[in-house]
C-alpha cells in the first residue's frame, strides 16, 4: 500500500451507496419471497448467527479497502463479516435479475443468499461492493433457506483468490466466516441430507451486475428500468466511454464482448472449467463471478465438466466455453435491442467475442509454448496436434505445460523419442499406456516442437521464463480443496490459510511445497468434492 495513505478501521471506511441511490428499489421492506417488479434490487439485513468465528482472511483484499491485517484479526471484524453487525452508510440489499439456466430462460433468479453490504470508495478513488455470501434469505431466495455451508465457502474464498493472484479477471473475497450454525444441505440430490457447518463469504468486486440483470427488465417490458440499470452501469463502471447515448452503447456492448473474451482465454490458458455458465453467472466487466461446481483439468479432457447436473449434456464442459460465452453474449445482444435504433448494429459489434478471443487465444498459446509470436502458417498444425496428443493418454494438463518448459531445445540434435519424453514422465498417470505407437507420435510432435523453437532463434533459458510465467505450478486442485474442507469441518482451519498462502505465488517453483505440485492422488479420482459436484451448498 503507498505510504502516504492511511489505513481505516471499520468505523471510518467511506460508504457511497450509489446503486441503491440512483436505482429503483422495491418498495416492499418485508423479506418474504415473491416477483419484484419494476426494480433492480430489494433492500434486506443479514441473519444474525450465534458463535462467528474466523476462518481466513485475504490481506491484500483487506488493504484495497484500507484495512490493516490487525483490524481484520479483530472481534468486531467477525461481527461485521458474518452479517451480526452493521456499520453506519451500509444500505443492505440484494439484487434483482433472471438467467438463462443451460440454454431455457429461468424467468427471475436474483441474490437468493447474496445480500450486498454497500459500496466502499477507497483511497484511491476505487469502487469496491461488498457482499455477504450465505447471510440468510431475501425475497429472490425462492424455496432455498439463503444459507451456505462450509463445505462449498472454502472453495469459493480459495477459489477467488487463486484466479486473481493467476492472473484472472475475477470477483475476490476478503473473509470467510464460520457462523456456528448447522445446516441442512443433500450434496448430491440423492436423498441423503446432512447437516454441515455455516458459514458466510464476504464477497468483494467493482461491480456484481450480470448479464441476468438486464435480461429480466427486458423480458417483462420494463424498458424504462432497464435504460437506468444501462447508463447507471456506463457512468459507473465504464466512464471512459462517455455519456451514454445510441453510440455508447454499442461501445459498451463491444466491450463487454472484449472483455468477456479476455476471461475465456485466461480459463483456458490455466485449465479452469467454470462448470455453470448460465446468463445469471456473467459478470458484464468480464469477472469469474459464482464459484460453485468449478473444477480445475487435471486429465486434459475438453468434455470433462465438474458439475454434476451437466454430466449428460456436458454443456459447460472445458471445451465449450469458448461457444458458451459467445452464446451468452448473444443473450444480452437481444436485452439491448430495446434501446438500440439499429438493432443489427448489434450483431456486428457481438462479431468483436469471437476476433478478440481468436487474437487472445493465438497470443495465449504462443506464450504457452515459449514461442515469439503466433505464427498460422505452422502453429495452427502444431496446436492441434498437441491438443489431439494430450488426450491419447491420461495427461496432467498443469504439470505437462510446467514439464515441457525443461526440455532442451538447443542444439538440434537427434535423440531417442524416449528421451524426449523423459521430463514430461510426471504428467502421465498410467504412463503404461504409453504404447510404441503413441510415444512415437508425441515424440514427433516434439521433435516439430524444437525446430520451431529453433526458428525463433529462443535461448533456453528465455523460453522457460516466458513459459513458467504463463503455466502455472500451482492451481486449487479440487482434492486439494477437499483436505482443507475435511480439516476445517473439525475446526482446523491450517490447510485453509496454508493453500491461501500457497496460491499467492502460483507461477513460483516454492521448493517446500512441491507436495502440492504434484498430480491428483488415485484415492481422489472418485471421491465426493473431489471430481465432480452438484450446485447444492
Amino acid at each position: 500500500m503507498n505510504n502516504q495513505l492511511k489505513f481505516q478501521t471499520l468505523d471510518t471506511l467511506a460508504f457511497d451507496n450509489s446503486f441503491t441511490r440512483e436505482l429503483p428499489a422495491d418498495p416492499e421492506t418485508e423479506n418474504y419471497r415473491r416477483q419484484v417488479k419494476q426494480a433492480c434490487y430489494s433492500r434486506v439485513k443479514p441473519t444474525k448467527v450465534s458463535q462467528p468465528q474466523l476462518v481466513s482472511y485475504a490481506r491484500e483484499m483487506a488493504e484495497k479497502l484500507d484495512l490493516a491485517s490487525e483490524v481484520c484479526e479483530t472481534a468486531d471484524f467477525v461481527e461485521v463479516f458474518s452479517g451480526n453487525r452493521l456499520l453506519a452508510g451500509m444500505d443492505c440489499y440484494s439484487t434483482c435479475y433472471g438467467g438463462h439456466q443451460f440454454g431455457s430462460w429461468a424467468g427471475q433468479l436474483g441474490d437468493g443468499r447474496a445480500i450486498n453490504l454497500g459500496e466502499i470508495v477507497n483511497q484511491q478513488g476505487e469502487r469496491w461492493a461488498l457482499q455477504l455470501k450465505g447471510a440468510g434469505p431475501t425475497p429472490y431466495a425462492r424455496m432455498a433457506d439463503g444459507f451456505a455451508v462450509l463445505r462449498s465457502s472454502v472453495r469459493e474464498f480459495l477459489c477467488s483468490e487463486a484466479m486473481h493472484h493467476l492472473g484472472i479477471p475475477t470477483t475476490r473475497a476478503l473473509s470467510l466466516v464460520t457462523t456456528g450454525e448447522q445446516i441442512v444441505r443433500d450434496m448430491f440430490y440423492d436423498g441423503n441430507p446432512r447437516p454441515e457447518p455455516g458459514a458466510v463469504v464476504c464477497r468483494v468486486a467493482q461491480s456484481f451486475t450480470r448479464f441476468g440483470s438486464f435480461q429480466i427488465l427486458t423480458a417483462r417490458g420494463e424498458t424504462d428500468v432497464l435504460q437506468q440499470l444501462i447508463d447507471y452501469t456506463i457512468r459507473t463502471d465504464f466512464p471512459h466511454l462517455g455519456e451514454p447515448s445510441q453510440d455508447v452503447y454499442l461501445a459498451w456492448f463491444e466491450e463487454i464482448c472484449c472483455r468477456t473474451a479476455e476471461m475465456i482465454v485466461h480459463w483456458m490458458r490455466v485449465g479452469f472449467v467454470h462448470g455453470v455458465m448460465n446468463t445469471d453467472n456473467m459478470s458484464v466487466l468480464g469477472l469469474t463471478i459464482d464459484y460453485g461446481p468449478y473444477g480445475w483439468l487435471e486429465d486434459y479432457d475438453p468434455g470433462w465438466t465438474p458439475n454434476t447436473t451437466d454430466a449428460g449434456g456436458r454443456r459447460y464442459c472445458f471445451g465449450n466455453q469458448p461457444q458458451i460465452a459467445h452464446w451468452n453474449l448473444a443473450q444480452l445482444s437481444q436485452t439491448i435491442a430495446p434501446l438500440v435504433e439499429q438493432p443489427e448494429s448489434l450483431q456486428q459489434a457481438l462479431g468483436c467475442y469471437k476476433k478478440e478471443f481468436e487474437r487472445g487465444w493465438q497470443s495465449m498459446m504462443a506464450q504457452k509454448l515459449g514461442l515469439n509470436a503466433f505464427d498460422t502458417e505452422t502453429d495452427d498444425k502444431l496446436v492441434t496436434e498437441l491438443q489431439a496428443i494430450l488426450q491419447l493418454v491420461e495427461t496432467d494438463m498443469t504439470i505437462f505445460y510446467r514439464q515441457l518448459a525443461k526440455i532442451d531445445v538447443e542444439p538440434l540434435t537427434d535423440v531417442s523419442k524416449m528421451t524426449l519424453l523423459e521430463p514430461l514422465m510426471d504428467a502421465y498417470y498410467v504412463p503404461e499406456q504409453l504404447t510404441n505407437d503413441i510415444t512415437t507420435r508425441i515424440g514427433n510432435w516434439m521433435c516439430s516442437y524444437k525446430a520451431r523453437v529453433c526458428k525463433d532463434g529462443t535461448l533456453n533459458d528465455t523460453r522457460r521464463r516466458r513459459m513458467d510465467a504463463v503455466n502455472p505450478k500451482y492451481v486449487l486442485r479440487n482434492y486439494l480443496a477437499q483436505l482443507a474442507i475435511d480439516k476445517a469441518e473439525k475446526g482446523d482451519n491450517s490447510m485453509v490459510n496454508k493453500l491461501l498462502e500457497l496460491l499467492r505465488h502460483p507461477y513460483d517453483e516454492q521448493p517446500d511445497k512441491e507436495e502440492y505440485a504434484g498430480k491428483r492422488p488415485d484415492w481422489a479420482r472418485h471421491r465426493a468434492g473431489c471430481s465432480m459436484l452438484s450446485c447444492s451448498s
